[in-house]
């Protein structure tokens, strides 16, 4: 009888450490998702192909987001690599809202003359919508003083000077 208990115990072990492994991918599945819906949103709107998720840029932007968490400073990294938006909130700031806040940019972007409205930002929407871009990888961060650090990094890179974003 002892050996039937040991092997519905070692069964039960592998279906709960099973059960944790796959809520964990999960998880990180929804993390992603979070920030590419709102990334191929936009760039559905301007009949862009859809980025897909790069583990390599999202290790990058997770490595640049802890590196901020220490002061949450809206800093942008030094990559020459990547394109790259940041975001930062002193509360919580989820991934939909932070892409949100860039896309938010387009009504002062300005295709004809390839501008910004006088006195605003847009290039976190065009980087967002750059039609070389391929792949991005998001991460973020809870600071030290209970902020939030945001950062998209996007391969390759675009925002070049001069040229459109699509």
């Amino acid at each position: 009888m002892a050996l039937p208990n040991i092997f519905v115990a070692i069964i039960l072990a592998i279906c709960l450490f099973m059960a944790q492994e796959s809520e964990a991918i999960r998880t990180k599945m929804d993390q992603r998702l979070r920030f590419l819906v709102p990334h191929n949103m936009a760039r559905a709107k301007e009949h862009l192909p859809m980025v897909r998720w790069n583990e390599t840029v999202a290790a990058y932007a997770k490595a640049y987001a802890q590196e901020r968490a220490v002061d949450c400073a809206l800093q942008h990294s030094t990559t020459r690599v990547y394109g790259e938006n940041i975001a930062m909130s002193t509360g919580d700031l989820r991934p939909a809202l932070a892409v949100k806040l860039w896309v938010g940019e387009k009504p002062d972007y300005h295709y004809g003359p390839n501008t910004c409205t006088g006195g605003k930002m847009c290039g976190h929407y065009t980087q967002v919508v750059w039609k070389d871009t391929t792949s991005i990888g998001c991460a973020s961060a809870r600071c030290q003083n209970g902020g939030t650090f945001v950062t998209c990094n996007y391969y390759p890179p675009g925002n070049y000077i001069g040229e459109r974003p699509f």
